[in-house]
């Protein structure tokens, strides 16, 4: 049994299709169809079937897809002790970020990277719907993702989830606000407003959801969009008020507008990384993560020692 042709059931299985296969691994589709095949007569069995134009795993495809990851995990585990034993760590780690994470999160960890060398960190941008970022782990080593508090997104079952922080949702307005001397609002206070949101399913959106559940009014939503600076200088330029991470934004706020705590609704985002668990594995990987965790700490006004500290 070839490790690398049982791998391709494992990527069948996950992006659905030998084209996409084929392009991710840099194949064509018909050497990805033809090592299948291979694989099938090998095992005596048949486990990819036609399903109308497209393809999809038998029953026993899937379970030898499931035997993929352990397979891939063990290899990579073993690499990553030989690695250790020989005293260094070298590899490319590729990595997704949402945008604001990266703005709190990456210049700290590219300089805490100049202490491992080895490893070139190669970082993107991928901002998407909470439920979207798990799917991005089959192209990315380590994918940086946010969600709601209390909402688990789905598809983490075969992943590994490393939590990073719990960032608070603070409302922005203008400095010349009414309430801008308050120390905290409630959400029937601001609902009113117009308000600078997000696309619809992101973290921030589900929090103004509730916020309009809670005050029994539909927020009205002006401009929809992701990238928090222009959000910032919508609201301090007076077109409306906005919920913003307090952590990513906080140091932006001074002399431009000013941020405050909800009252009566718990309002916060979580930060986490995921990760197919062979990818977990790999020493570099392994390093890139140990020092995201210390700075997601430093952004807390923490000090790491070890993951999982939140």
């Amino acid at each position: 049994m070839d490790v690398n042709q049982l791998a391709l059931l494992r990527e069948l299985a996950e992006r659905g299709s030998v084209t996409e296969v084929a392009y991710a691994l840099g194949k064509t589709p018909s050497a990805v169809s033809q090592q299948l095949r291979t694989l099938q007569r090998q095992m005596g069995t048949v486990l990819v079937e036609r399903v109308g134009r497209g393809v999809r795993l038998t029953d026993a495809g899937h379970a030898l897809a499931e035997s993929s990851v352990r397979v891939a995990t063990a290899i990579a585990e073993a690499e990553a002790t030989w690695s250790a034993f020989q005293g260094g760590a070298s590899g490319t780690v590729r990595m997704a970020i949402f945008y604001s994470a990266a703005e709190l999160l990456v210049p700290g960890l590219l300089t805490r990277m100049r202490a491992h060398p080895g490893i070139s960190l190669e970082i993107s941008d991928r901002d998407v719907s909470q439920d979207d970022f798990a799917a991005l782990t089959s192209d990315f080593d380590v994918v940086v993702a946010h969600r709601s508090d209390d909402v688990l997104p789905p598809d983490r079952e075969r992943l590994s989830v490393i939590p990073l922080l719990r960032e608070p949702l603070d409302v922005a307005l203008p400095l010349d606000h009414e309430l801008a001397s308050r120390s905290r609002v409630s959400p029937t206070d601001v609902i009113h407003e117009d308000w600078i949101g997000v696309p619809l399913d992101f973290p921030l959106d589900r929090v103004l959801q509730a916020m309009s559940a809670q005050a029994g009014i539909t927020a009205r939503v002006v401009h929809r969009t992701t990238h928090l600076p222009l959000t910032e200088k919508l609201v301090a330029a007076g077109h409306g008020v906005a919920l913003l991470p307090r952590h990513t934004s906080l140091e932006r706020a001074s002399g431009r507008y000013v941020l405050l705590p909800l009252t009566d609704l718990r309002a916060g985002r979580r930060i986490e990384i995921l990760m197919r668990p062979d990818r977990a594995a790999r020493r570099a990987v392994g390093l890139v993560l140990d020092e995201l965790v210390a700075e997601a700490a430093h952004a807390r006004g923490e000090d790491a020692t070890a993951r999982n500290s939140e």
